[in-house]
């Protein structure tokens, strides 16, 4: 569990990646999760926001979270990363009753400002219930733990579903997450996911998916993941359009030479018609993400 609200936030390493549910199969038999029982939960969620929607512009998440007769209250920020991979604060603890603990939230560092004059105002906005299934890994001598989650988002009249695999770095060094999607992806057609949950449920709402504004190449390639992840729950053929100019803009980058240019030149001819992942795109698509990354942080 994450620590209560009077400690410093700790900040949750994960690494996000969607699956297609014609996958699972595929990715419940893989040789990393052999001889390793999950443990299976039903999580049942609900978000809060203002009817103005102050929380979803601020990107923070405020969740009451029913697990196992105990019900979780959970802050979290906004993450930072791309390619799959976030860092975020992250503030949760159990609370009594299904009711929002306000005046622990008046606390919070992301409630000291304006965002403390909204806390009278939150009412759920949307659901996300899903059955999540975990595993503890040893990888690379990291502590690592997967998580598959499949369910469905419920904003209102709209619904998306749920088939995910989260990475969370309990202990180690991050590099561990990028080999270890890595590993997966090279037989699983998986792909980095940049979305959360309540932002999809957020988008699905009002029914707008805005893509986020890029120039360099990490920038592109976190449109790209955006724009399909958009396309998956909106079913608009422009979002997946917009994936494919993003992924071509991206090979065709000036600043990319070597290794990235190679992987990037894989990724526009790697994705399906419905925008479905060949096992190629989620090994380059991983590989740049990482490459990408690590060149952010040098600067």
């Amino acid at each position: 569990m994450k620590e209560s609200t009077n400690a410093p936030a700790p900040t949750e390493v994960e690494l996000k990646l969607a699956l297609p549910p014609s996958q699972l199969s595929a990715l419940l038999h893989h040789s990393v999760l052999a001889g390793t029982p999950p443990v299976q939960q039903r999580l049942a969620n609900t978000y809060f926001d203002t009817p103005a929607g102050d929380l979803a512009a601020a990107r923070v998440a405020v969740r009451l979270r029913n697990i196992d007769q105990q019900v979780l209250q959970t802050v979290k920020t906004a993450g930072q990363g791309g390619g799959g991979l976030s860092s975020r604060e992250e503030w949760e603890w159990p609370v009594p009753t299904a009711d929002l603990d306000q005046a622990a939230l008046a606390k919070l560092p992301p409630f000291q400002g304006a965002l403390g004059e909204c806390i009278a105002a939150l009412r759920p906005t949307l659901s996300t219930d899903f059955t999540r299934r975990s595993w503890p890994l040893v990888w690379q001598g990291s502590h690592i733990e997967l998580v598959l989650d499949e369910g469905e988002i419920v904003c209102g009249r709209a619904r998306a579903p749920i088939c995910e695999v989260e990475l969370e770095l309990k202990a180690g060094d991050p590099a561990a997450l990028w080999t270890l999607a890595v590993e997966l992806a090279s037989d699983v057609p998986l792909r980095p996911s940049d979305t959360s949950k309540a932002a999809r449920g957020n988008a699905l709402g009002r029914q707008q998916w805005p893509l986020p504004a890029a120039t360099r190449p990490a920038e592109w390639l976190h449109r790209a993941t955006v724009a399909l992840d958009a396309y998956h729950d909106s079913q608009d053929a422009a979002h997946l359009s917009a994936a494919q100019q993003a992924l071509d803009a991206l090979a065709q980058h000036p600043q990319l030479d070597g290794a990235a240019r190679s992987e990037a030149a894989t990724l526009p001819s790697a994705l399906d018609s419905q925008g479905m992942p060949s096992t190629a795109y989620g090994v380059a698509a991983l590989n740049l993400a990482r490459r990408l990354a690590h060149e952010t942080a040098l600067r």
